[in-house]
């Protein structure tokens, strides 16, 4: 059965995201919090509020161990971008996007679904 989390219009620009989910994807999830635990990246405490909450949906929605867990999907798309502006020389302005993310994680205990 898989069980998804979602955190949406996370401060963190998606492909530096990316880059930390990468190390989780498809490990066990007591090996993703650890990886993520000593992670030295700003992302890795966000991923690791959605893994405990994917893992929380996991066992109070579906009745399922924490210990069997794997993380099956692990993504962070795109959400909007904040625009400001910085002041530069002669009088001119300079754009900087502030990126956003949805990021998504989906767990799933290796049992295969019967639709």
């Amino acid at each position: 059965m898989k069980v998804k989390a979602q955190a949406k219009f996370v401060r963190h620009p998606p492909l530096k995201v990316r880059r930390t989910l990468d190390l989780v994807r498809g490990m066990r999830v007591e090996d993703a919090k650890a990886i993520l635990a000593l992670s030295p990246r700003g992302a890795a405490a966000h991923i690791t509020k959605v893994l405990n909450s994917a893992i929380a949906n996991a066992e109070h929605n579906f009745a399922l161990d924490a210990e069997d867990l794997k993380v099956a999907e692990a993504f962070a798309d795109e959400g909007p971008t904040l625009r400001r502006f910085r002041p530069r020389a002669r009088g001119r302005a300079t754009r900087i996007r502030k990126r956003t993310s949805h990021i998504t994680i989906v767990v799933t205990d290796g049992q295969e679904e019967v639709n």
